[in-house]
């Protein structure tokens, strides 16, 4: 196992550059995997983070390094990260191509530092992960050029890529699921921290009962839900929830948020609302409210309501102390309920 630092910068590129060597040299101590001296960790965006102190308890302190008001996929983080992450015990992540940067850091710890216990959250859900279907014509076009025009085995990559990232990563917003992640992340600090194993499990039990009431909120909205369809004028981030509960979501964007909707999807939007008697229209509080306005001043819609994919979190919810149990039930229980005509 090497510590130095040409065995980062080489496994990382750009993402994983570090400051001074001296940083790293502090990983190779006993901080680590069955330390007596586990005490902080990094976890890949604001779920995680949350999930991992509320099992850690006070044991161990996590850290987020994506910046409030952004979302963990599609984030690039500076060139000190790695050498952060690695004068810590732990780092939690998700093993998504949507999270690429965190696949890139997991991948070096594993190889150069392990006095860093890595987990993978997705490990013990793998079975219930649901399909990524890229539906867009446009986005396939655009796909299939890149891979006609690049060269010296650049195409077998991008479909290696395309192969590996055909699941919808986010299922954090199961709270059936995210029981899942929570009891895996317990498992993981108990490999790491031996000596405290009970106390995270319990404090997993804990929280899992917390995640246990979400689920009977959304079991609510879909007993009594007066209709089976709402809108949400963005990229659907809720197709585990549609899953789990049985109501469907429709969007003029699709799954991806990196589709643009045609004038013709949108107009199918407008119609869909008019026919369903929708007057509400979901949006989510991290992207765009302009498709939104746009349908509802088009549409016999009335109103338009903020719905949080639970990725990441706003200066105001922060200040709030809002943490994912509180965005579940406090904005989006409620945002659901209306958009469903729940009465």
């Amino acid at each position: 196992m090497s510590h130095s630092r040409r065995s980062v910068l080489t496994r990382g590129a750009g993402l994983l550059a570090v400051g001074a060597a001296t940083s790293l040299a502090g990983c190779s101590g006993d901080a680590g995997a069955g330390s007596e001296s586990f005490d902080s960790g990094y976890a890949a965006f604001f779920t995680l983070n949350d999930w991992a102190n509320q099992v850690a308890g006070d044991h161990a302190e996590f850290r987020d390094p994506v910046e409030v008001g952004q979302l963990g996929h599609g984030w690039e983080p500076d060139g000190t990260l790695a050498a952060d992450v690695a004068s810590t015990d732990a780092f939690v992540y998700l093993d998504s191509p949507e999270f690429a940067w965190a696949q890139d850091l997991a991948a070096t710890l594993e190889a150069d530092y392990d006095s860093v216990t890595v987990i993978d959250g997705l490990a013990g859900v793998e079975d219930d992960l649901l399909d990524w279907d890229h539906s867009h014509e446009e986005e396939e076009e655009t796909h299939e050029e890149e891979e006609t025009h690049d060269e010296g085995g650049h195409e077998d990559e991008a479909e290696d890529d395309g192969e590996t990232g055909q699941y919808d990563p986010h299922v954090w917003v199961d709270p059936v699921l995210a029981a899942g992640v929570v009891e895996t992340i317990a498992d993981g600090l108990a490999d790491a921290d031996p000596d405290n194993a009970d106390d995270y499990a319990d404090n997993a039990a804990a929280y899992a009962e917390e995640l246990d009431a979400v689920d009977a909120a959304f079991e609510s909205i879909a007993e009594r839900a007066d209709r089976d369809v709402a809108v949400i004028a963005g990229h659907d981030s809720f197709q585990y929830l549609e899953e789990r509960y049985g109501f469907r979501l429709h969007s003029p964007v699709g799954v991806s948020p990196q589709n643009e909707p045609s004038q013709n999807e949108i107009a199918d939007t407008i119609e869909l609302v008019d026919e369903e008697g929708i007057d509400v229209v979901l949006y989510d509080r991290f992207e765009s409210s302009t498709l939104a306005e746009a349908i509802v001043e088009n549409s016999d819609a009335t109103e338009m309501v903020a719905v949080s994919s639970a990725g990441g979190t706003t200066e105001e919810w922060n200040d709030a102390g809002y943490g994912y149990l509180e965005q579940m039930t406090e904005i989006n229980v409620p945002a659901f309920e209306r958009a469903f005509g729940v009465q």
